[in-house]
């Protein structure tokens, strides 16, 4: 970049510079290993945010010197600009942009940069990594890296210095589902409610952000039979969610002996028939094999299903 002598601090509005863009890096969470590229003095790397930014606390620089920086203590600022135009560049350019960090490259053979893209990231700068001011929102990418002298009178031979510059995804503790619907052919479009964790889901259309986890959903419906179940969520990844909503009318299973004959109401049921549906209420069962008969007595309950059995058993007692 064309700018020499030391910085003042950093700047909240545009400025134009020239640099040279020598690579661009994209971090997604699809790659948590990051990329790498290498810079000089005067030049710079594009970084892109991929897609799912969302699943995103901030994104780590890990600047790699070779030996012989150790020396040049204080010579170079790593500088960092956002909101930029152009957004595409390569090679030596006109451009402007933000600046949002700004601070003298440390005499280490390795420094780490994390720069925050979200509210309540709880990221902090430690003994080890830096953590510049501000929040650097996925809207305002791509950002611009880079190294500028800050002196003038560079030695040849840290003007040939190259830098290794690794970036790779802080990923938050989120995956996200996307739930999908199939609909009885006679009931469509009926209204249900969706709650996952206690959480009433307004717009089931949108993938839905959550915890990496396990998690419960429930549906309440009039018109479908109540769903219970528990699903798990896994870090920056979006997973689908297939619900069969059912058609909410009582079902009832029969099961018994071949030779067995079997009354619903007083109304015998086909052998080839393995369930009926009934309507809600109090209904009378009936099987008879030979003369023997039993009958029980059901209160069936709207979206609900029964099994009911009849089991023939032998019980053998050796007595004294």
């Amino acid at each position: 970049m064309a700018i020499c002598l030391l910085f003042p601090g950093i700047h909240l509005h545009s400025e134009p510079f020239r640099t040279v863009v020598e690579s661009t890096i994209e971090v997604s969470p699809e790659r948590p290993q990051g990329s790498s590229a290498s810079i000089g003095i005067n030049s710079s790397l594009l970084i892109n945010l991929g897609p799912e930014a969302r699943f995103l606390r901030g994104i780590e620089i890990t600047v790699s010197a070779p030996q012989n920086w150790i020396p040049y203590r204080n010579a170079l600022v790593m500088v960092i600009y956002n909101n930029l135009t152009p957004k595409t560049a390569s090679g030596v350019v006109d451009i402007s942009g933000t600046r949002i960090a700004l601070e003298p490259l440390p005499a280490r053979l390795q420094t780490i940069y994390q720069i925050p893209v979200r509210q309540n990231h709880g990221l902090r700068t430690t003994t080890s990594v830096t953590v510049p001011t501000g929040i650097t929102l996925p809207n305002t990418f791509p950002i611009l890296f880079g190294f500028i002298p800050a002196m003038k009178g560079l030695s040849s031979e840290l003007e040939s210095m190259r830098f290794n510059i690794t970036v790779r995804p802080i990923l938050s503790d989120e995956g996200a589902i996307r739930l999908n619907f199939r609909y009885p052919a006679q009931l469509r479009n009926r209204p249900f409610t969706v709650r996952i964790n206690d959480t009433v889901i307004t717009n089931i259309n949108e993938q839905i952000l959550l915890k990496e986890g396990e998690h419960h959903l429930v549906i309440l419906s009039d018109d479908y039979r109540n769903e219970s179940r528990r699903f798990v969520v896994e870090r920056a990844k979006i997973i689908d969610l297939s619900i069969e909503l059912l058609d909410p009318t009582p079902i009832i299973i029969f099961e018994a002996p071949q030779n067995a004959r079997i009354y619903l109401n007083n109304t015998q049921i086909p052998r080839t028939q393995e369930s009926v549906t009934v309507d809600p209420g109090n209904h009378e069962v009936r099987f008879q094999v030979g003369d023997y008969t039993v009958t029980r007595s059901i209160n069936v309950q709207k979206g609900k299903t029964y099994r009911v059995s009849m089991a023939v058993d032998v019980t053998i007692q050796e007595e004294n």
